[in-house]
């Protein structure tokens, strides 16, 4: 037991560190982006309505929000390498991952996750007021509930939806100066980013399952092939839930997205330049959902790494609306 704890708690070395970085995936920011984005909607969201909310406050929120969300991103990361440790073994995609491969042990892992949690939770005593350390208390479970979803139900992207997209309230919270939350408004915004994470993620669901068959055929051997071995080891997901009918499914989970946005929106009081920063949002997702072949892997890639460009012109949209409308009432930026 003391020669587990020594080892436990021993000086880490460079494979380990390294294998630290890859569980963070510090080299992939777009699980930082799909978390950011939704924040960043908020922020500018009361900016747009508090006009007596200085624009340089508002930015430097964002950017501290930035850094949060790469923590969070790196948080879900290594927890769900953690639980999906022994499924990665089985998958070429996934078998020379830090776990799977032994470059860090399942316990020094935990012990890994265990300081970031810490690192997290100061930060967010620190920085964060009381009503958005509330929400971000409520959304922190899903961070571990999340990566099981797949082995017990087909909605693991509902899980993710309403974990991404708490930031709507946590910024709303943050930034605001009275600190009452306008429910009205805000949970149609975070509603539909659900309906978008839905969206975007079925789709990248269908990427990996695709790319298993093909990988295992490549390969020659006996791993997670495709979604019919997917369902023989129990792991479920919304792409084999919806089969075939994907596309109409995330086209409707998709028009509600927008539909919902633009609905929180006229109730914000925005006007022209956010409506047209939906709407090219939404000619952009929906030419290439319709144009998305579920089957082939590089359509589902596209897509998917379109995601956070929908975002930002999303949040330019928002952002670019309360500048406008400061300027045009001659109230300072």
């Amino acid at each position: 037991m003391s020669k587990r704890l020594a080892n436990l708690f021993a000086s880490p070395s460079k494979e380990e560190l390294n294998a630290c970085w890859e569980l963070c995936r510090l080299n992939n920011n777009m699980g930082c982006w799909t978390t950011w984005i939704p924040t960043a909607w908020a922020l500018a969201m009361v900016y747009h309505a508090q006009p007596q909310i200085p624009g340089a406050l508002a930015l430097m929120w964002a950017a501290k929000y930035f850094v949060l969300c790469s923590g969070i991103k790196s948080l879900i990361m290594t927890i769900d390498d953690i639980l999906d440790h022994d499924i990665d073994a089985m998958v070429v995609r996934t078998k020379n991952r830090a776990i799977p491969r032994g470059a860090i042990s399942l316990d020094r892992a935990w012990l890994f996750f265990g300081l970031q949690v810490v690192l997290g939770v100061c930060l967010a005593q620190a920085i964060l007021d009381p009503v958005s350390r509330r929400f971000a208390a409520a959304a922190a479970p899903l961070f571990v509930i999340y990566p099981t979803c797949k082995r017990w139900m087909y909605f693991a992207p509902v899980t993710l939806g309403l974990m991404f997209t708490v930031g709507v309230f946590m910024g709303w919270s943050t930034l605001s100066l009275t600190k009452q939350l306008p429910y009205e408004i805000l949970v149609p915004i975070y509603i539909g980013g659900c309906c978008w994470v839905w969206t975007y993620e079925t789709i990248y669901q269908h990427m990996v399952k695709k790319l298993f068959s093909i990988l295992a055929f490549r390969f020659l051997t006996m791993v997670i092939q495709d979604k019919v071995d997917d369902v023989k080891i129990g792991i479920r997901s919304s792409a084999l839930l919806c089969g075939r009918y994907t596309i109409p499914v995330c086209s409707t989970t998709a028009i509600a997205f927008f539909g919902l946005l633009t609905y929180g929106g006229y109730l914000n009081g925005h006007s022209y330049p956010f409506f047209a920063g939906v709407l090219l949002a939404a000619v952009l997702l929906m030419s290439k959902l319709l144009r998305t072949d579920i089957e082939c892997p590089a359509d589902c890639r596209d897509f998917f790494l379109q995601t956070p460009l929908i975002g930002q012109i999303i949040v330019g949209g928002f952002a670019a609306d309360a500048v406008i409308a400061r300027i045009s009432n001659g109230i300072a930026l």
